[in-house]
């Protein structure tokens, strides 16, 4: 499973971990994700999506249906 989410495309950035003496170690910082599952009402069916902690918040303020479109705008199979 890729670490990435579905609505806004977050992905883990990189970078180094600086110890107190300064050395520095490659590190990764991964996005909040959270595997969740929506009702399609037009569809009648379950719609299970990866999500960062912000995009559940997009979710709840337009809908599942509207960001359900915007997704296969974008060519996204769902």
């Amino acid at each position: 499973m890729s670490r990435r989410c579905d609505v806004t495309g977050a992905e883990p950035s990189f970078g180094n971990a600086v110890s107190h003496s300064h050395r520095r170690t490659r590190r990764r910082w991964n996005p909040n994700l959270q595997n969740h599952r929506y009702w399609l009402p037009s569809e009648r069916r379950w719609v299970s999506l990866t999500l960062t902690a912000k995009a559940l918040k997009t979710v709840d303020r337009k809908g599942i249906e509207k960001v359900v479109a915007e997704l296969r705008n974008r060519g996204v199979k769902i």
